[in-house]
């Protein structure tokens, strides 16, 4: 059984001078104001207390920090840009926890545009990334709305989707190598930018996903991609999920697998985007029920991008799978057209409680799975607003539940076990997951069990005890208690 500090004292005076010494002045949190954004979670479900907010400057540093908190039994909370929505990366209200934040190292190590590599800092912005890879003529793939404050590290420890999974995969696809600390403050570095390494166990994939449970990831090596030379963008209004899976299957296969993101929306997220977020209006004039955003990209292909979209799309009409569409005509209308996709979540938070769900489900049983579980959360709270999104291309649908107009908030978040219950047992029905890419963290620690096969637990927590035998790596997060 794992040792737990739960209960441990805050750590003492002297300890966290010898922490203060290890990362000097810059290295500290000490203004309130500052270490509030350090202590609460995106969505504010999560509230904490660090014993201590540190911003280290280098690997070494966090593997002299590492070194002393295993040494003392002092837990700590690794953490990126905390843009994180399942709690992981939140301190407890106990105060006894350490706060380790990447931000400082941010640095871009290197770029090899010939080998398609660049090599950073964890603590580097995502948006960065992407345009450092940009001004060789490259793309970084994964992009996703919190791209401007996401860190590279906590992308990884989480192993992040976003938009772009259906063509490059997930973030752990993105990655050639790791460096790491342990524990116990060694270093371990696969740093290397081969895509061939048949050396024995491939051990960065170990910490990719493992929310920082296994170690800290300092640096990686990320793979890049040729910048697309055409790009097509188009919002269609479809005449049913189904006819949107129908599409998906045309797109993918059309364009030759250069279909690049497949989003999936019903129109009420468009109406909070509208009513909520400034400069927005509706591109096709008049309401329908579901739409689809989808973007395609290739290289130089003569104009032949757009005539493929054009020819998709007068098909769908042509057989009533789609009844209304625009293409975007300019990178300011591609920029319009994404910026609705990308507001949906701000655009709920003005309408009351939010109960959220990040599923997954095959492709193919995403029109059955928003049926089963709109009729589901309606009979549990009559009156409730379903607000279904996402990522229809990797079946990754983000099934958020907005109160009833004029309800009581807390009333309505006090649902939440019920209602994330009703829906989950939809998805296992399926064969799907109840976290897509969002995490485990401390929100559904305690819903692993039931969704996960018993054989697995069972070796994710042989693998915490061999990696952290002490516990002191991101305590309560992701594993479950034995108990449950």
């Amino acid at each position: 059984m794992m040792p737990s500090l739960d209960d441990a004292p805050p750590p003492g005076k002297e300890f966290l001078d010898r922490l203060r010494a290890i990362v000097g002045p810059k290295g500290i949190v000490d203004s309130t104001s500052e270490a509030a954004k350090f202590e609460r979670d995106e969505r504010g479900l999560f509230n904490g207390k660090a014993a201590i907010i540190l911003r280290p400057s280098s690997t070494e540093e966090v593997a002299a920090i590492l070194k002393a908190c295993n040494d003392a039994a002092v837990a700590v909370i690794p953490q990126g840009g905390n843009t994180g929505l399942v709690g992981g990366s939140t301190p407890t209200p106990a105060g006894n926890e350490i706060v380790l934040s990447l931000s400082r190292m941010n640095r871009i190590r290197g770029l090899d545009a010939a080998n398609d590599t660049i090599s950073v800092d964890a603590g580097c912005i995502l948006a960065e990334i992407q345009k450092a890879a940009a001004a060789v003529d490259r793309q970084f793939a994964l992009s996703l709305a919190a791209e401007g404050t996401c860190q590279i590290g906590g992308n990884l420890s989480t192993n992040a989707g976003g938009i772009n999974v259906l063509r490059f995969g997930m973030a752990r696809e993105q990655v050639l190598g790791l460096e790491v600390v342990l524990a116990d403050g060694r270093i371990l570095s696969t740093m290397n930018a081969l895509r061939k390494d048949n050396t024995g166990y491939d051990l960065k994939q170990i910490f990719i996903g493992a929310e920082g449970t296994l170690g800290v990831i300092t640096g990686a090596v990320l793979k890049l991609q040729p910048a697309p030379r055409e790009t097509s963008t188009c919002l269609v209004a479809v005449s049913s999920p189904a006819a949107a899976i129908e599409l998906l299957g045309r797109a993918k296969t059309g364009s030759g697998g250069n279909c690049v993101a497949f989003e999936l929306t019903h129109r009420r997220l468009l109406d909070f985007v509208f009513a909520h977020i400034p400069e927005t209006a509706d591109p096709l004039g008049r309401p329908y029920e579901w739409y689809v955003l989808a973007e395609f990209a290739a290289g130089d292909m003569g104009g032949a991008l757009m005539a493929m979209v054009e020819g998709l799309l007068e098909r769908a009409f042509e057989d009533g799978l789609a009844l209304d569409a625009t293409i975007a005509a300019s990178e300011a209308q591609r920029r319009a057209l994404w910026r609705l996709r990308e507001s949906m979540t701000e655009a709920q938070k003005p309408e009351g409680g939010s109960i959220k769900h990040d599923i997954a489900v095959p492709v193919s049983a995403v029109p059955e799975f928003l049926e089963k579980a709109r009729v589901a959360c309606e009979a549990l709270v009559p009156g409730c607003r379903v607000c279904a999104f996402g990522h229809a291309g990797d079946g990754n649908i983000h099934f958020n539940v907005s109160q009833p107009v004029g309800a009581d908030r807390a009333g309505f978040l006090a649902r939440w076990h019920d209602m994330n219950h009703a829906v989950h047992e939809i998805v296992a029905s399926m064969g799907g997951s109840i976290s897509a890419e969002h995490g485990i963290g401390r929100l559904k620690r305690d819903e692993l069990p039931f969704y996960k096969d018993a054989v697995a637990i069972d070796l994710m927590r042989a693998m915490k005890r061999a990696f952290d035998p002490n516990g002191i790596l991101n305590p309560g997060r992701v594993i479950p208690d034995p108990a449950n």
